[in-house]
């Protein structure tokens, strides 16, 4: 029986074995005028598409690495190489394979942990790419029909998640805080998110805590729905760039201009988020509706900064890390780089300074609302209506207005492909007919899970559940 104890070494031994089967010829190493410059993504993790899938989409880097070329004609030769988590990209940076990463949380801490000890291998953290203050990143789903409705009734349940992963180090915190022993009161099965997937729908396991966009790809598809939401335990977690030391030293340039062209990537997200989302949807195959719903107005705060309580919350993941395996002692506030940021931001004129002590989503929803007539005075209580051939989405300026919205534009024979709204409890952006909903007098209000919308009714009387179609009919 596969057990969360699973040692770190072993795992990171597979996972070299696996990243070296694969043709990775393109190492880190120059030739007469030529920088190799090798980049490890996650296609799917769309919370590092800055770093990955838009930046790769839009060519940012290799504009930057041009122009760098016409002056000082020396030439760069870019290498993409996308895998489904952070531990085969470490794995690859650990062999010198791969220059510059992007990964979650933990996979980043592990990734300081195994290349600390070669000096030409060691990394460290020199970005984020987008980050959630309550850790709604992480989620655990369970099949369509499961009884679950908290946590708890996992006890002795098996249950998929890739070991070492930010959404495994979530369930091993929630599952504590539910009161189950991660280690003996669940039987936790090492899978790659897809063989996860895979053996949700099947029935081998009854739930699987993975990363974004699994959850939500997996309740957008009907295929799972939602037990627990990481926005509970109301700790950050974030993606972000790790690059080699060393490469950094002989080539600063480009680490400049692979941050220049992740600032290029975050400010087209968040001033564009529909028709990157676009973009992001037709390079990684995901559904534009999901990829919307981490990368729209009030999803993930896509934000470069490495702010101390984004450090602090890497500092708190530690023991987590040292329980489950072989950990190296790993200096995490040594392990974070902030000078090579801090001076991109200075060669576009900016403060950094100032942008690292903002708490505040550079994206959320505003405008005005066209059913309830009002503007959008509260982004916490805003929703959002895309409607199947629109060149743009309708914003609500609450849950209510959204369900109006909705409602009126069936009527009118409008197709709905996507409606977002606020988890009330937590400010989860979640889809609208797969939410929870709450009546209380003539509101509707949504929750992300279950036992949040139970939460609610127990501290209100009089209030109570209904199904979506419930809502839309009784939204006035």
């Amino acid at each position: 029986m596969t057990r969360p104890s699973l040692r770190l070494a072993a795992l990171a031994a597979g996972l070299t074995l696996v990243a070296s089967s694969c043709s990775l010829d393109a190492g880190s190493s120059s030739s007469g005028d030529v920088v190799d410059v090798v980049i490890g993504y996650q296609s799917k993790t769309i919370n590092t598409v800055t770093a990955g899938t838009l930046l790769r989409a839009q060519g940012y880097l290799e504009r930057r690495l041009a122009d760098i070329t016409s002056r000082t004609g020396t030439r760069y030769e870019v290498t993409w190489q996308d895998y489904d988590t952070g531990a085969p990209i470490t794995a690859q940076m650990v062999a010198e394979k791969i220059d510059i990463g992007s990964m979650g949380d933990y996979p980043m801490l592990i990734n300081g942990s195994r290349t600390q000890s070669n000096e030409r291998a060691r990394t460290e953290i020199v970005a984020v790419t987008g980050y959630h203050p309550k850790g709604a990143l992480n989620m655990v789903v369970v099949a369509p029909g499961s009884p679950a409705q908290t946590l708890a009734d996992l006890d002795g349940q098996k249950i998929s998640a890739s070991v070492g992963s930010a959404g495994h180090g979530t369930l091993v915190r929630a599952l504590s805080q539910a009161g189950i022993d991660p280690n003996t009161g669940v039987e936790v099965l090492n899978q790659q998110p897809q063989v996860g997937a895979s053996a949700l729908e099947s029935g081998q396991v009854q739930a699987l805590s993975q990363f974004v966009a699994w959850p939500g790809l997996l309740v957008y598809q009907d295929k799972a729905k939602l037990l627990y939401d990481g926005a509970e335990r109301n700790y950050p977690t974030l993606h972000g760039v790790v690059v080699r030391r060393a490469y950094a030293a002989e080539h600063p340039e480009v680490l400049d201009a692979f941050l220049q062209a992740q600032l290029d990537a975050t400010d087209y997200l968040n001033s564009e988020p529909l028709a990157a989302a676009r973009i992001v949807a037709e390079a990684s195959g995901l559904p534009q509706e999901v990829v919307y719903l981490y990368n729209g107005p009030g999803g993930t705060s896509f934000d470069t900064t490495l702010k101390p309580s984004l450090v602090e919350a890497l500092e708190g993941d530690v023991p987590y890390l040292k329980s489950i395996g072989d950990f190296a002692e790993l200096d995490v506030a040594g392990f974070v780089e902030d000078a090579p940021l801090r001076n991109a931001f200075q060669e576009r004129g900016r403060d950094y300074d100032l942008a690292v002590s903002s708490t505040a989503n550079p994206s959320v929803i505003s405008g005005a609302d066209p059913v309830c007539d009002a503007p959008v005075a509260d982004p916490a209580q805003a929703g959002e209506l895309w409607l199947d051939g629109a060149d743009t989405t309708q914003p609500a300026a609450n849950p209510t207005c959204l369900l109006k919205a909705v409602r009126e534009a069936t009527a009118r024979g409008a197709t709905v492909r996507a409606a977002y709204v606020a988890d009330t409890e937590f400010g989860t952006r979640w889809f609208a007919d797969k939410a929870i909903w709450v009546r209380d007098g003539q509101t509707f209000l949504p929750f992300a899970t279950p036992a949040g919308a139970q939460r609610f009714i127990d501290a209100h009387p009089g209030t109570a559940a209904v199904d979506y179609q419930r809502a839309l009919e009784g939204a006035a």
